[in-house]
């Protein structure tokens, strides 16, 4: 995958890159595996902001993706590469033999008329979904299942791609891109290689209104604020805060820990990422 500069003919373009979209090969999406997509604005169900900084961007449908990988020894041909605007990685439209088609995220290097598979006796190559317990150690994968038959969760993201670790007992340990080792049930299906678009986080917004399209609004500094709105505001001339960072309703934003003690989750995590 490479990535598109411009001529600054407008201040606009002068920073701003794209991809060139060289590993897709169809424009439109498969009808049937689409549908309607709702907005929330970061509004929750009585219209309270819930989350901050969102709203608007340009109106997208939502292509259901197959994160469990279900169909299991019945190989599929890869028909289309495909950009999905509601994720940073390419999908890929798959053509099963029983007929049926679906849509998987793409990995780095798959190509149009390439055989992918699911099941625990498929081939070790890119696009084909393994339980935990038959890949070899030391091998990339990606879209991992934090839980059996739950589908991906873990590494589904652009170039992400997670190294298995070691296998003790029943578990897997998986180092993930932050540096966090965490284990995995061995009966848990993974998907081979790398996530494709690899230059996506190369890739500059460039523009304000860019990240307007993409449903972002605009995130205001504290210290440019009145006292009123924020702690941090105020001031004579450019006041800096005078205090630690905090968000507008005090709580530290530098360094404060904000994860709840879950047992059930911190167990499985064997080295935190800080």
């Amino acid at each position: 995958m490479g990535i598109k500069s411009f001529k600054a003919i407008t201040p606009g373009q002068r920073f701003k890159t794209v991809s060139t979209f060289e590993q897709v090969t169809k424009s439109k999406p498969e009808k049937k595996l689409t549908r309607g997509l709702k907005k929330s604005g970061g509004r929750n169900n009585l219209g309270g902001v819930t989350s901050r900084h969102r709203g608007g961007g340009n109106k997208r449908r939502y292509r259901e993706i197959d994160f469990k990988r279900g169909k299991r020894d019945i190989p599929a041909r890869v028909a289309a590469i495909e950009y999905d605007p509601n994720r940073t990685a390419r999908i890929a439209l798959l053509y099963y033999a029983d007929g049926e088609k679906k849509y998987i995220l793409a990995p780095d290097g798959l190509k149009v008329n390439d055989m992918v598979e699911s099941g625990e006796k498929v081939k070790l190559q890119p696009g084909n979904a393994l339980p935990l317990e038959k890949i070899p150690v030391g091998v990339s994968v990606h879209n991992i299942e934090i839980r059996e038959k739950k589908g991906g969760q873990l590494a589904r993201s652009a170039g992400t791609a997670v190294q298995l670790m070691a296998k003790e007992g029943k578990w897997a340990m998986l180092k993930l891109p932050s540096g966090e080792v965490r284990k995995v049930s061995l009966k848990c299906y993974a998907t081979l290689g790398q996530v494709s678009n690899v230059d996506h986080f190369n890739i500059s917004i460039g523009k304000a209104g860019r990240s307007r399209w993409l449903g972002r609004r605009p995130h205001v500094r504290g210290v440019a604020m009145n006292p009123v709105d924020h702690p941090m505001g105020g001031g004579e001339g450019k006041s800096s805060g005078g205090r630690h960072p905090v968000s507008p309703w005090g709580q530290l934003a530098k360094g404060l820990k904000t994860r709840k003690k879950k047992k059930p989750s911190d167990a499985f995590i064997v080295k935190k990422r800080k």
